[in-house]
């Protein structure tokens, strides 16, 4: 039966037991770590939100799954099943569809293409510029916070979203109920669910920020053709990381299921979470100049998150950016999570 099951709705063989459990475990790290924070227990609280984090971030990787149409054969059923995963994320402000576009954009052009300048904003708000940098120097992921914001105010402040105004008003109002009786059952609670949420938001940003040195590219316009594709093959391969949370205990990437071998994604963006490892391997075998150590990441991550908030075009240049990743100095870029696409 479970075989008839897999052949029937799931896209690759084997599929069925590892997204099965991906599933169930996103579900169960989220309402068993609200429980836990729920019974105000201080020990259990602790407990509760960082289970409810990783719930939050096993959830958003199966979504990019979804996007990649890399779970079911069905595009309908990725659609329903990423759909209802952004409620776990937090991202369910954006549409799946818009999520799934934007994404794809970075694929097929070879860029991080936006449609909100929060770096040109700064830029002409230097008090607010202050304030953001002042936070981020305190590990508080004030970019991705203002990028949310950003996502929620779309509706109104752009022409091509004011047909999502209403979906907007009615999941603000359902989450802002959620959270205010969260909050009038206790504070702490309150309290944890957002530290749950920062946690989420950082280890997406973290993978994130050092992937690609990709041109980060204004969107112009909506039609297919509006931003011209950027090199070939062997220049997204050039441009793109491999951040591995470890080499020598593989078992340890699957806290990001994965993600970070992002070569191997961007070689073959279908394939799906669980055969990513034995693909990095047979592409690129012993090859270690597209693998950064993680301490040289952590490394970048600390010593550059205030210069992050408005990057280094420079580092889209040559080999500047390799030459820092290995340097432990890399900048990277911050708003670019596909749970923001804007």
């Amino acid at each position: 039966m479970f075989n008839r099951i897999e052949k029937t709705y799931f896209r690759h063989r084997g599929g069925l037991r590892p997204s099965v459990l991906a599933l169930f475990y996103c579900q169960l790290a989220y309402f068993g770590g609200a429980t836990l924070i729920l019974s105000l227990n201080p020990v259990l609280m602790a407990m509760g939100t960082l289970a409810m984090a990783h719930g939050m971030v096993i959830a958003s990787y199966m979504i990019h799954e979804c996007g990649h149409n890399a779970l079911f054969k069905s595009p309908r059923h990725n659609a329903l099943v990423g759909s209802a995963l952004n409620w776990f994320s937090g991202g369910c402000y954006g549409t799946y569809e818009d999520l799934r576009s934007v994404h794809m954009r970075h694929h097929v052009d070879r860029a991080d293409v936006i449609g909100f300048d929060y770096r040109g904003y700064l830029a002409r708000h230097p008090i607010q510029l202050r304030i953001v940098e002042t936070l981020e120097w305190l590990y508080v992921p004030a970019v991705e916070f203002l990028m949310h914001g950003a996502l929620v105010l779309a509706p109104f402040l752009f022409t091509e979203k004011k047909d999502q105004r209403s979906r907007m008003i009615r999941i603000v109002i359902v989450r802002s109920s959620l959270l205010l009786a969260l909050f009038l059952y206790s504070p702490i609670a309150f309290v944890c669910y957002l530290l749950a949420y920062a946690i989420l938001v950082t280890i997406l940003r973290f993978m994130d920020a050092l992937q690609h040195n990709y041109d980060i590219v204004m969107e112009s316009g909506s039609g297919p053709d509006s931003i011209k594709r950027r090199g070939d093959r062997d220049y997204e391969q050039t441009h793109t990381f491999s951040n591995l949370i470890s080499t020598r205990y593989p078992w340890l990437n699957l806290i990001t299921l994965n993600f970070g071998y992002h070569n191997a994604h961007h070689s073959r963006p279908t394939a799906p979470w669980h055969e990513l490892p034995k693909l990095h391997e047979a592409l690129y075998g012993n090859k270690t100049d597209i693998v950064i150590p993680f301490r040289k990441q952590l490394a970048s991550f600390h010593r550059c998150r205030v210069a992050r908030v408005l990057g280094d075009s420079g580092e889209t240049q040559g080999n500047r950016f390799a030459q820092r990743l290995w340097d432990g100095s890399a900048v990277g870029a911050s708003g670019v999570s596909f749970l923001t696409p804007l």
